[in-house]
């Protein structure tokens, strides 16, 4: 019984040459950094702004306070939605609404209050925004203490499928600033959407060439690979055979296509179909990272196990 290890290091960064010298037929330790690619959704341009992510749509960029009236989240041309933050700032009968000191309408003013409004990555708002008429607006009752929460549980949040901003903001002198009619039943329709989605992060990584040296070809019998993978994120494996050392490669999982993967965790051993990888001298493999929906979380993979037999 005969065992090929290929040790990897994955890292969002770059990518480096894919076809980088081993150091044997059976292992080679090769370090090369996985830049990962963003996979996003993109909507259509009539109905989102060149220099922001919120709807220019009629009913859909506004919020709603009653003493200040109607909050307009587009005409400033400045509001975005990411992963991490929104930036820019709305307008309104009260003056600009800021959602982060960076990007005030007179510029960065961090150096005398550091605030934003900060995005988990799946659409959980938190932190505050800032009027100089009324003063702060918290997006979460978390902000100041958990038993805040206690007394009015609230937290702004966007659909992370659709962009779509549902409940409230709070500031102590006007209240309840609503981002969506449904929050008190739509007797006229408004909302704020974005077209920023939560998306995952997917990128993959193809091993050199190994040689079994076995002329008359091996028989492949199980995949592994050691690391880590938080909640949320995925690893796949898929092995290619061949009797030429340039192929073809063609990728498969565990039905013997394309379209899978073998996906057990870490350091879990996986028979691969005898039928499918039986007497081929040469072998590649393919590793599939994917991040959690909020892309803050990707899986480690430290090295990957082929176990082989003459």
């Amino acid at each position: 019984m005969y065992t090929a290890q290929h040790f990897l290091i994955l890292e969002t960064g770059r990518l480096s040459d894919p076809h980088a010298k081993i150091s044997s037929n059976r292992v080679a330790r090769i370090f090369l950094f996985l830049g990962m690619c963003l996979v996003m959704l993109v909507l259509s341009s009539a109905r989102v702004h060149a220099s922001t992510n919120i709807s220019s749509s009629t009913t859909e960029h506004w919020a709603w306070n009653d003493l200040i009236g109607w909050i307009d989240f587009y005409n400033t041309n400045s509001i975005t939605v990411s992963s991490q933050k929104l930036t820019g700032y709305a307008s309104s009968s009260a003056g600009d609404i800021s959602l982060n000191c960076a990007s005030t309408r007179i510029g960065n003013v961090c150096g005398t209050s550091n605030y934003s409004v900060r995005n988990d990555g799946s659409g959980n708002l938190s932190g505050w925004g800032w009027n100089d008429q009324y003063g702060w607006i918290s997006f979460d009752c978390h902000n100041v203490t958990s038993s805040d929460c206690l007394t009015s549980n609230y937290q702004t949040w966007i659909n992370s499928t659709n962009g779509v901003f549902n409940n409230y903001a709070w500031n102590d002198i006007v209240g309840w600033i609503s981002f969506n009619c449904a929050n008190h039943g739509c007797g006229f329709q408004y909302s704020v959407i974005t077209s920023w989605i939560a998306t995952t992060t997917f990128g993959y990584l193809d091993s050199t060439i190994f040689d079994t040296g076995v002329a008359s070809g091996a028989q492949f019998n199980s995949v592994l690979w050691h690391g880590n993978q938080p909640l949320g994120t995925s690893v796949g494996l898929q092995l290619a055979t061949s009797n030429s050392s340039s192929g073809p490669w063609l990728y498969a999982g565990s039905d013997g296509t394309s379209n899978t993967y073998y996906t057990a965790g870490a350091d879990i051993s996986t028979p691969l179909g005898y039928a499918m990888h039986n007497n081929f001298r040469y072998f590649r493999y393919r590793v599939t990272l994917t991040s959690n929906t909020s892309g803050t979380l990707s899986a480690r993979v430290d090295d990957v196990v082929i176990n082989w037999s003459p």
